[in-house]
């Protein structure tokens, strides 16, 4: 049985960044992430439904109820899904997930950084340019966060940006090094046939 996947890129920024700084009503955000939390129980008991041994499930899987109280949780396990797209060589479902988280961050610091006081970043587009340059390593410096949350997150994209580069290097050198394989056994027999 897979662990739940689609469920954990849904809006992390909902349940990271305070209401007030959403600029939406506590309620409404509050709502939101009822809602969330909702879908995230919906799927677990399904998942559980599914499963050929129901309680083996649940005694194996119990950590996505903390999930489902503790919406917090959802930053840690979304990176644990980072790593279980690596392990399991699923390069579209890593690739997936570390765009979510990519544009997740943005949308954080965009949320903790337009209101804040003496910010540089106003506008979404803004952050998005700053979550590239940040994820590429480049570091303009045009454009940078000031509030403790956009470093913090800033910090969790450097991280990020590290991650992905090593496995797109891993993979290329991986499909050289397979490439390199397949042409010396295709090259092997050629050289022992006695008759060349």
């Amino acid at each position: 049985m897979r662990q739940p996947r689609r469920t954990a890129k849904t809006a992390l920024w909902l349940i990271a960044v305070p209401p007030t700084k959403i600029g939406i009503d506590t309620t409404v955000a509050v709502t939101l992430r009822a809602a969330l939390s909702g879908v995230y129980a919906i799927d677990f008991a399904i998942r559980i439904a599914l499963a050929p041994e129901h309680r083996p499930y649940f005694r194996t899987h119990r950590r996505f109820i903390i999930v489902v109280i503790l919406p917090a949780t959802r930053l840690v396990f979304s990176l644990r899904l980072l790593g279980s797209g690596f392990r399991r060589g699923d390069l579209r479902e890593f690739g997936a997930v570390a765009l979510a988280l990519f544009l997740n961050g943005a949308t954080i610091v965009y949320f903790d950084e337009h209101h804040a006081h003496g910010p540089n970043i106003h506008t979404y587009g803004e952050a998005l340019w700053w979550a590239v340059v940040t994820v590429s390593t480049v570091g303009y410096r045009d454009f940078y966060p000031v509030t403790p949350g956009g470093r913090v997150t800033a910090v969790m994209l450097m991280v990020l940006a590290f991650t992905v580069l090593a496995v797109v290097t891993a993979q290329i050198a991986s499909s050289f090094i397979v490439q390199a394989q397949s042409q010396g056994t295709a090259e092997a027999p050629a050289a022992q046939d006695p008759a060349s």
